[in-house]
């Protein structure tokens, strides 16, 4: 049996709510602990190497759908790279928030919602 093309994906499902494949899978499982011809054939991973792992290609698929996105362009600019982002300590307020996603409450933000008739700032440039 060729396994170098499995791919194994984990989810949660709750467990003895009639799910066939779960259901299935309980019983396999009760019935290979009985047969004592089985042997193991697994290599054992620290729990830390698979967490590691998964985190990683979490942030790689994250990097994708980031860089693929049309939205959050105010965002992209301060944050292009998700990883180096999740490296910095921020101290996240309304107000950071509000800028970094293009919400803060500037002259060309009412302008674009059509609260205020002029984008211009006070010192007369357009922002």
């Amino acid at each position: 049996m060729n396994k170098a093309n499995w791919e194994i994906k984990l989810c949660w499902v709750k467990a003895h709510a009639g799910i066939i494949g779960n259901e299935l899978a309980d019983t396999l499982a009760k019935k290979a602990t009985k047969n004592e011809s089985l042997t193991e054939e697994y290599n054992r991973i620290p729990k830390s190497v698979v967490t590691r792992e998964l985190e990683e290609e979490s942030v790689r698929k994250w990097q994708r759908n980031w860089t693929q996105t049309t939205k959050g362009s105010t965002t992209k600019e301060y944050f292009p790279n998700v990883e180096e982002r999740l490296k910095m300590k921020l101290n996240l307020t309304q107000n950071s928030t509000a800028i970094v996603t293009g919400h803060g409450k500037t002259k060309a933000y009412l302008h674009r919602f059509k609260i205020i008739e002029d984008p211009t700032c006070t010192c007369g440039k357009a922002v």
